[in-house]
C-alpha cells in the first residue's frame, strides 16, 4: 500500500510517498506554485497537481500536515492551500486520509509528541526511511506525514 504525506508552505509544497509494502520511500518532491498564477488559479493548479500525484503514484492513503493550532504566525496562502488539498483527497479515489497536527502525526507513526521535532531536526534518526540525514526539515516533515498516512 502507498501513502502521502505532505507538509505546505505558502509559495510551495512537499511531498512523500511511501510504500509500506516494501518499507520503501517512493518519491519525496518539492512542487513550487508559480508565482504568475493569481490566488484562484493557484489553488487550481495545487488541486490538479495533488490529483495528479495520487494517480500517477496509486496512493490508497494519505495525510497533510497542518498550520499548528496556536501558531502565533497564521499564514493565508498556507491554509487555503491546505484546504484545497483537503478537498483534492475528498473527492478522490483514496481509501482513507487524515488531517494531522504534531501530536496527531506522531501517536500515527509511534513517536512521542516531545520527539517529533527531534525528529524533524535529525537528532533522532528514523529507523524507518534510508537517508534520513539526506532529507531537509520539510522532507522530513512529509515523510512522518507518509508513515502516519499508512494508519489513516
Amino acid at each position: 500500500m502507498r501513502s502521502l504525506g505532505i507538509r505546505v508552505k505558502p509559495s510551495e509544497f512537499t511531498f512523500a510517498v511511501y510504500d509500506s509494502d516494501s518499507n520503501d520511500l517512493v518519491n519525496v518532491e518539492k512542487v513550487k506554485v508559480p508565482k504568475a498564477l493569481e490566488a484562484p488559479e493557484a489553488l487550481k493548479y495545487v488541486r490538479n497537481t495533488i490529483l495528479d500525484i495520487l494517480r500517477e503514484f496509486e496512493i490508497e492513503r494519505a495525510g497533510i500536515r497542518i498550520t499548528e493550532s496556536n501558531s502565533q504566525h497564521l499564514n493565508i496562502r498556507r491554509i487555503e492551500i491546505e484546504g484545497v488539498i483537503q478537498e483534492a483527497f475528498a473527492s478522490s479515489t483514496i481509501v482513507a486520509y487524515y488531517v494531522g497536527q504534531i501530536s496527531n502525526i506522531s501517536s500515527r507513526v509511534g513517536i512521542e509528541r516531545a520527539d517529533f521535532k527531534r525528529y524533524i531536526d535529525g537528532e533522532i534518526d528514523c529507523g524507518l526511511v534510508e537517508n534520513w540525514d539526506n532529507l531537509d526539515h520539510d522532507e522530513r516533515e512529509a515523510v512522518l506525514t507518509a508513515l502516519g498516512g499508512c494508519n489513516a
